[in-house]
């Protein structure tokens, strides 16, 4: 599919043909009688973030009084209820710290794979690895290599938002497009696989998303380190972005870039139903939409909870609805 099918794609309104079209192919990549899904939790271990995001209602500035730093023990008391409760591993991520360098990072995860040897460390987004950089001076393919050296086994894709410098200017001051797309691209070269994702409804028009779907499409093509894509709408409420965004996408207008990424992504083998922050009932109905994956049951989550998403589901409802999806 090109670039300009993609965008007549999200442009239609023959959503049913689409989402047909995207759940021929779903059936066609995976196993048609197997839907995935992960029980875990999602830890922030800082809200200390030194750049602003308008669309983030989790940040805090250094130096406010209700920011925090977990400690070691506090991060074991979450991963010992994680695996109580039938989890297998975390994803763990935090603000932009100013004051936390490698060695904190190395640290936290020596001292956890250690305790935890087979837990799964799925950790810090590309901004989080660009803030090492600016403070260690350290390059991302050493910075990356040497996390993996302490434990780290993936990474999430958070903080692509919209890859197009044009709408990241607007609504944040983290790292770039290139930047993110470097990051994953050296994650991938010292054999750490990553998860891509998209969130739009932040001022992105449709070129805007098309680029940002051609630009994971050409990396995936030249490192295949994608295990996963995960689209999913802005969520506004309790922040300075959603304060001027007068229109936000519909369940349709998510199903319609969730199925047209399962055609466009040809070279990515999952797509997730984003269902934590969309709705468990709109999650059943991605599954007939080209998605094949239902995400987390996720034990913790701050960040979109705090822009106001409050889905919560548990194993045997998940189930049910997988179930009833078909």
């Amino acid at each position: 599919m090109t670039a300009e099918e993609c965008a007549i794609l999200l442009e239609s309104y023959e959503i049913a043909k689409i989402g047909a079209a995207a759940h021929e192919i779903r059936m066609r990549k995976n196993n048609p009688g197997i839907v995935t899904y992960i029980i875990d939790r999602n830890i922030n271990y800082t809200n200390v973030c030194n750049v602003v995001c308008t669309f983030c209602a989790f940040y805090r500035r250094p130096g406010k009084p209700d920011t925090y730093l977990l400690s070691f023990d506090e991060i074991c008391q979450k991963i010992d209820e994680t695996i109580a409760l039938g989890g297998t591993g975390i994803l763990m991520q935090g603000g932009l710290h100013p004051d936390l360098g490698i060695e904190w990072y190395e640290d936290l995860l020596s001292r956890l794979k250690a305790k935890y040897p087979k837990f799964q460390l799925h950790c810090f987004s590309p901004p989080e690895i660009h803030n090492i950089h600016l403070i260690s001076g350290l390059n991302y393919e050493t910075i990356l290599r040497r996390l993996k050296d302490a434990g780290l086994n993936s990474l999430p894709g958070g903080g692509a938002e919209i890859l197009d410098d044009e709408v990241r200017k607007r609504v944040s001051t983290k790292c770039t497009t290139q930047e993110w797309l470097d990051v994953m691209k050296a994650a991938h070269r010292v054999g750490l696989r990553s998860t891509a994702t998209m969130m739009f409804g932040i001022g992105d028009s449709i070129a805007h998303q098309v680029r940002h779907l051609q630009r994971i499409r050409d990396l995936q093509d030249e490192t295949g380190g994608f295990t996963a894509f995960i689209p999913w709408t802005f969520q506004r409420e309790n922040t300075a972005l959603g304060r001027k965004i007068k229109h936000e996408p519909t369940g349709v207008d998510f199903l319609r870039m969730l199925a047209v990424s399962r055609l466009f992504l040809d070279n990515i083998q999952h797509i997730q139903a984003s269902w934590l922050t969309q709705g468990i009932r709109l999650g059943q109905a991605a599954l007939h939409f080209g998605a094949d994956d239902m995400g987390s049951i996720m034990i913790e989550e701050n960040v979109i909870s705090a822009a106001g998403a409050n889905t919560k589901a548990n194993e045997m409802e998940l189930r049910y609805q997988i179930r009833k999806a078909g």
